[in-house]
């Protein structure tokens, strides 16, 4: 059996699996009967919004990510006396965006539906879908019919979300803590294909690491210097409006914002160095994987 067929057989196997264990009530036609009109309002909107602003559509992709550890639009809610918002988390706070989008993806549908009937967590799940649809990436299922929480957690998203300063066994075991191995952490770090990172966030690497290519380097150092440009903005790869394989291609070659090495020995030991070294193969089989990847997440996660 081939790298790609039994890469998919076994991310299959663990999707039954997750399948099983699910409820029978969430299914990626939960609202055919409800609204037919919600999720062609969903995607109308996301185009529009990715058309003005490409990079939403990596900010859609990244707030369903960070929502769903847990699945339950809790990331949306601001703070009350009773709670502090989520979006102050240390892996949000002035990070995650996109909520003007959302807020008006809310009220069209609740217009078209005539009512309040589509979940904000599932409007998040879907965005994200089509955002990523809407840059060149194909459709996966998005099981619906989530409900939305009615309080958030600070604390509990400091502690679940990963974290850029986070090493691989941490990052290894924050995705076990989920129901995630580490293939699927090599193929959910595909999402990075799309969108631009903070001069914060990969500073330290273009001073200082050595596992990376000097030209780039050099390159990133011109808008992101030592000290003060926090929120300057860079590419994860040179197509950050298409999700392609450019950034595992680069991951191989050292010229990205994040420190890959580990990444990519995992992913070696997964698919064999020679389908990492070639780097087409292992790219196109890991992006297909993050598909599927993302279907896992919505069904071990499932909103309560």
């Amino acid at each position: 059996m081939g790298m790609a067929p039994r890469f998919n057989f076994l991310l299959h196997a663990f999707l039954c699996l997750a399948l099983a264990t699910t409820s029978f009530s969430s299914s990626p036609n939960f609202y055919d009967n409800l609204c037919p009109q919600a999720l062609p309002a969903i995607k109308r909107i996301v185009e529009a919004a990715v058309h003005r602003e490409p990079r939403m559509g990596a900010s859609l992709l990244r707030l369903h990510f960070h929502d769903c550890f847990g699945c339950d639009g809790s990331l949306l809610l601001d703070s009350t006396s009773a709670f502090e918002t989520e979006k102050n988390a240390r892996g949000n706070f002035n990070s995650v965006r996109g909520f003007e989008v959302v807020d008006q993806i809310k009220a069209e549908v609740d217009r078209v539906c005539g009512r309040p009937v589509v979940s904000c967590a599932d409007i998040l799940a879907v965005a994200a879908r089509d955002s990523v649809l809407a840059l060149g990436g194909p459709r996966w299922k998005v099981r619906l019919g989530r409900r939305d929480s009615t309080t958030a957690s600070r604390a509990l998203a400091d502690s679940v979300l990963p974290s850029a300063s986070m090493d691989l066994p941490a990052l290894i075991s924050n995705f076990k803590n989920q129901g995630l191995n580490t293939r699927d952490l090599v193929a959910l770090s595909g999402g990075h294909t799309i969108g631009l990172s903070q001069c914060v966030i990969f500073r330290n690497r273009i001073y200082n690491a050595t596992n990376i290519d000097p030209a780039f380097a050099k390159e990133r150092r011109a808008t992101c210097p030592r000290t003060g440009g926090n929120t300057n903005l860079a590419p994860f790869d040179p197509t950050p409006a298409r999700f392609d394989t450019a950034y595992f291609k680069n991951l191989v070659k050292e010229i990205v914002n994040i420190n890959g090495r580990q990444l990519i020995m995992v992913a070696i030991n997964i698919n064999g160095r020679q389908s990492i070294m070639t780097t087409t193969n292992f790219g196109k089989v890991t992006r297909d994987n993050f598909f599927l990847v993302l279907e896992i997440m919505g069904y071990l996660l499932f909103g309560p």
